[in-house]
């Protein structure tokens, strides 16, 4: 989208929580590129234009400071930053060049083939714009930092050459697939690849050497023939896989020129110890036919691409103004990106998330349940696919509660819940969420099959939802001393913001019941639902507000939960106390946000977007989330779009790169509808 917008970080290659890299700064030739951890995963490039080189991405040298310092190539102009749902393009001018730099990752929700391909696009356009022809050579590589998880790590490499593309790839020596797990590390299994398109073999050339070979270039606009021989460390001379192509440009034309990075990890995820491929590969799929089929679609991938930016940047638009467009754009590829895609033995999608920046814990329940207004937008199987690893797990004699449970396991292992657990490996009751989960679990069922129009998927896992319900009408009215989803805000008795949560989950499970025909049972859960409403509302009201607790006065909370009343259309909150709650929102607002209730000063992006949907009014909308837009052009945290910062001086309080920063789609949702 074109405008003054200033990211934290910009999305390049977004494909999942392993093949993920941003740029951190505002011109991306200022700093090296990097994993979403902010571990280092470069690239650099350069043009030489008229025997001149300039520098278009990241740095020569390994320094970690601002690339001023001697023995770089002088920067290009960077007179353009446009970040949209699928692509992040820079443009850039030097010598009477202009070159535009497109980083696309074709992740389309409507098409599970091409969305779970681990490949991305990079696309470069050269163009004189002063009338003169010139010599124009982009020089550009990726480094071995893509395929270890530390410097101290040796790696391998190699090239393979087909009629469709000559690549070269990069990997560890030891190839231990699947062989750990955590939060904040990157993958050290399988080989990253650059592939250039046979179509420009006539002007490119390739190399596998030391980043030293930047300095070749430099010097004279080439990069030489012959691969070094590995192995060795990355940390030794940070081998680099390096690419010259001719852009040569006559008067007034221009020339275009693409390359692909990809990844191959093997094996994905380990599904209850049994080793999973991505979704891509369910059919035994070759790396190398995949590759293929990604150069082969290229334009039409991009095609589809480009319709997609502008479609969803209009809807953004129309829904909720400029600056909130903008925000779903710089989410969107965030939030699919923290997912893995696989299907299970029976062919069923598993939609795997990552708790990036947090515990690294993976299908946990309340990161699905705030990510799921992007994916009730474009494909609610894709919920589908969170939730099957919960109900598989609650299933077994391992889940003895009769609630739902947090998660299943630490990114990649899904094995079983791990949060809550003490040293000999038990469960901790005072640890979990239980009204919590239940309550997210029937609220994301319910709104997936009100979305589909169809139950099917309820009634094969009924057994455990009418057990959560039951929970929910028993303890969900005024929840105990219990962790909620902002468990990082400690335990807390008499929520009324999880009241909330409960409460809708019944109604959510009285609609489901509705749904599969079993009325009676459905008009008395939807009238226990009617009834909690009630007394919530008699007992958390405090004047022009709602309190944070049923018993503490002088305090306040968003309740952001309140939103599924009106997805729902059930109206079991009356319109009043929606109105209520925004305008009190409005007056508690600090610089950057409305904080997440009254005991600090910090916010959670997905709740504050939804707190604000409860505005029926354009103007109070806006007014609540351009604090947020204000936070991500000023916040000095340059990291993927944080879901929790303060709202005072803008920094960011942890969490990053998180799949829940797709609740912000929640307004977009609101507009729409549920119901297709």
């Amino acid at each position: 989208m074109n405008t003054n917008f200033r990211p934290p970080a910009v999305p390049l290659v977004t494909v999942d929580p392993y093949l993920s890299v941003w740029s951190p700064a505002d011109a991306l030739y200022d700093d090296h590129t990097v994993h979403w951890t902010g571990q280092r995963n470069g690239m650099m490039g350069m043009l030489m234009i008229d025997g001149v080189p300039w520098r278009f991405i990241g740095k020569c040298g390994l320094a970690d400071t601002p690339a001023h310092n001697t023995g770089e190539a002088i920067g290009m102009a960077q007179t353009r930053l446009e970040v949209q749902p699928l692509s992040s393009t820079y443009t850039f001018q030097a010598g009477g060049v202009e070159l535009v730099v497109d980083f696309t990752t074709p992740l389309l929700l409507d098409e599970l083939e091409i969305l779970s391909r681990p490949a991305s696009y990079i696309t470069f356009r050269a163009r004189a714009i002063d009338g003169q022809q010139h010599d124009v050579k982009l020089y550009f590589d990726i480094t071995g930092e893509w395929c270890v998880n530390t410097p101290d790590q040796q790696v391998t490499w190699g090239r393979t050459d087909n009629e469709q593309f000559t690549a070269m790839y990069m990997g560890t020596t030891t190839q231990d697939v699947l062989g750990h797990s955590g939060d904040d590390i990157r993958i050290d299994w399988g080989h990253v690849y650059l592939a250039i398109p046979s179509t420009y073999s006539a002007v490119a050339k390739t190399v596998i050497a030391s980043h030293e070979v930047r300095r070749n270039f430099m010097k004279d606009g080439d990069i030489g023939q012959q691969d070094e021989q590995g192995p060795q460390t990355v940390g030794e001379r940070l081998p680099v896989m390096a690419t010259v192509l001719d852009m040569s440009c006559a008067a007034g034309e221009s020339t275009d020129r693409h390359l692909l990075v990809a990844y191959d990890d093997v094996a994905s995820i380990e599904y209850f110890q049994k080793p999973l491929p991505a979704y891509w590969r369910r059919n035994g799929a070759s790396f190398t036919a995949m590759l293929g089929s990604a150069v082969a679609e290229y334009a039409d991938i991009m095609q589809r691409c480009g319709r997609f930016n502008t479609q969803l940047l209009q809807s953004g638009t129309a829904a909720g103004g400029a600056a909130y467009a903008q925000m779903l754009a710089l989410a969107y590829r965030q939030a699919i990106a923290a997912h893995k895609l696989v299907a299970d033995e029976n062919g069923d999608i598993l939609f795997f998330s990552k708790e990036c920046f947090s515990n690294g814990c993976m299908a946990t329940v309340d990161v699905s349940y705030p990510s799921i207004p992007l994916f009730l937008l474009y494909n609610p199987e894709l919920i589908k696919g969170m939730m099957r690893p919960v109900f598989r797990f609650a299933a077994t004699a391992d889940w003895k509660f009769d609630f739902a449970p947090h998660d299943v396991g630490v990114y990649p292992k899904a094995n079983g819940q791990v949060y809550g657990l003490n040293r000999e490996k038990k469960l901790l009751l005072e640890l979990q969420m239980p009204v919590e989960e239940c309550g997210n679990m029937l609220i994301m069922m319910a709104a997936v099959c009100v979305a589909e129009g169809n139950a099917d998927f309820a009634r094969d896992n009924w057994a455990l939802l009418s057990k959560w319900n039951a929970y929910l009408v028993e303890y969900g009215q005024d929840p105990g001393n219990q962790l909620c989803t902002d468990d990082f805000a400690g335990h807390l008795a008499h929520n009324t913001n999880l009241s909330v949560k409960a409460i809708m989950g019944v109604a959510g499970y009285a609609l489901l019941c509705n749904m599969l025909g079993k009325d009676d049972e459905g008009e008395k859960c939807l009238n226990t639902a009617r009834k909690m409403a009630q007394k919530w509302e008699e007992t958390a009201r405090e004047g022009d507000h709602y309190k944070l607790t049923f018993v503490d006065a002088d305090t306040w909370s968003l309740k952001y939960n309140m939103i599924w009343d009106q997805l729902f259309e059930l109206h079991l909150f009356p319109e009043e106390v929606k109105q209520r709650e925004v305008n009190y929102y409005i007056k508690q607002q600090d610089r950057y946000g409305i904080p997440l209730d009254s005991r600090r000063h910090y916010t959670k992006t997905d709740w504050l977007v939804w707190a604000a949907s409860l505005a029926t009014s354009a103007a109070d909308f806006q007014a609540l989330i351009q604090p947020l837009y204000d936070f991500l052009n000023a916040s000095p945290s340059r990291v993927p779009f944080t879901d929790w910062y303060s709202t005072t001086d803008r920094t960011q309080q942890s969490f990053q790169h998180r799949s829940v920063i797709g609740g912000i789609f929640m307004k977009l949702l609101v507009e729409k509808g549920l119901a297709r």
